[in-house]
C-alpha cells in the first residue's frame, strides 16, 4: 500500500471582544489530543500482540516497496530510523541502499521544544545513547537529508501522522527547505483521527497491506 497539506481557518473575536470560535477550537483540541491519546494505547497494543512471523514477514514487504519507490524515485541522502517500541526494522533496506551509495543519517533530538538534526551513519557502526535517551552514532557529522522515513504508530486518510506525541517530526517538517517525508507503518495502522493543528500530512506511506 502506498498512500497534501491541509488549509487551516482561523478564528475571529466577535464585537463586543470575545473570542467563541477560539473557545470551540481549544476544546475540539482537546478532545482531538484526548481521542488521540486512546488511539495510541490501542494501537501500541496491536503491534505487541503482532507474531515474530507476522511482523517479519510485513517488515520484508515494506522493504521490498521501499526499495522499489526509491528506485524510481532516487534520492542522494536518506533519514531513517532505529526501530522502537516494535516499529518496522528496514535494516535490510539500509543495508541495499548503503551498499548502492544513498548517505543514511539518523535523527538526534536536540531538547523537548525542538526539531530532529539528522547525524551521518553507516549501517554496522555502533549507536550509544545521547543525553535524551536517543539511538546515534557517536560522532555528530550533520547531515540534511533530501528525504526522511518516518515512522508512523497510526495515520489516516489524509496521511497525517499519529506519532508518540513529541511532535518532533512535525517541527521538522516544518522547518524550510523541507525534506520528502515517507511514512512508514503497517497496515493495520491505518485509523480515523482528527488533525490538529500542527500536524503535516506527509508525501506518501509506505505500508505492508
Amino acid at each position: 500500500m502506498t498512500t497534501s497539506r491541509i488549509a487551516r481557518g482561523s478564528a475571529h473575536a466577535d464585537a463586543a471582544g470575545s473570542t467563541p470560535q477560539i473557545a470551540a477550537t481549544a476544546a475540539t483540541t482537546t478532545t482531538a489530543a484526548s481521542e488521540k491519546s486512546v488511539l495510541r494505547t490501542r494501537l501500541l497494543a496491536a503491534r505487541k500482540a503482532m507474531t515474530p512471523a507476522a511482523k517479519a514477514a510485513a517488515e520484508a514487504m515494506i522493504c521490498s516497496r521501499l526499495l522499489d519507490w526509491l528506485q524510481n524515485n532516487p534520492v542522494a541522502s536518506l533519514g531513517v530510523y532505529h526501530p522502537i517500541r516494535q516499529e518496522p526494522d528496514l535494516h535490510p533496506a539500509y543495508n541495499a541502499l548503503a551498499a548502492q551509495g544513498v548517505h543514511l543519517s539518523l535523527p538526534i533530538i536536540r531538547g523537548k521544544e525542538a526539531p530532529l538534526e539528522f547525524v551521518r551513519w553507516t549501517p554496522g557502526e555502533t549507536l550509544v545513547k545521547d543525553a535524551m535517551g536517543t539511538s546515534a552514532p557517536a560522532h555528530e557529522e550533520i547531515m540534511r537529508p533530501q528525504a526522511l522515513l518516518i515512522p508512523c504508530l497510526g495515520f489516516n486518510a489524509a496521511r497525517l501522522r499519529l506519532g508518540y506525541g513529541g511532535g518532533f517530526y512535525d517541527r521538522t517538517l516544518a522547518q524550510e527547505p523541507r525534506p520528502l517525508a515517507i511514512g512508514i507503518a503497517y497496515a493495520e495502522a491505518l485509523a480515523e483521527f482528527a488533525g490538529q493543528p500542527h500536524d503535516i500530512a506527509l508525501d506518501l506511506i509506505l505500508t505492508n497491506g
